[in-house]
Formats: C-alpha cells, structure tokens, sequence
C-alpha cells in the first residue's frame, strides 16, 4: 500500500497522483484513467513520468507541488 496525493484531474475524469512506497520512500507516479477508459490504476517511475509528455497538465502540477516545497523568493541570492 502506498501513500499518494492527488496531483491532477483531468476534466475527462483521468487522476494523477505523487505517490510515496511507505516502505522504502521510493516516489512514483500513479494515474487512473477514467472508467470508460478502464480506469485500472498504473505506477509509473518519477524518471519515465517526466521524460514523456512535457508540459501536459499532470506534468505542471507535479513542478507546482515541487516549487512549493521550497520557501524562496524568485531570484534569491543563494545562502
């Protein structure tokens, strides 16, 4: 069982979520079409994730809870 976190729904019903191996802390990516569709879940690894599909809409939000992880200014001066 994995943790995961809604990351995107599409306006035809497709999720995306982070999710997070309990076990090991191993992050992925799982997406769940919509029941037309057959809506069975797969997990696919961050790397493959992000290497295909480049600025659709999953992939933005992922770089959104990504950005907000981190508490600085645009064009700080590093520390």
């Amino acid at each position: 069982m994995s943790n995961r976190r809604e990351l995107y729904r599409s306006p035809q019903g497709d999720i995306w979520y982070l999710g997070r191996e309990p076990a090991d802390g191993r992050a992925f990516i799982i997406h769940q079409p919509n029941g037309p569709s057959g809506g069975h879940l797969s997990h696919i690894e961050l790397g493959d994730f992000l290497r295909a599909g480049a600025g659709s809409p999953e992939h933005q939000a992922l770089f959104r809870l990504i950005a907000s992880l981190v508490d600085v200014p645009p064009f700080a001066e590093p520390v």
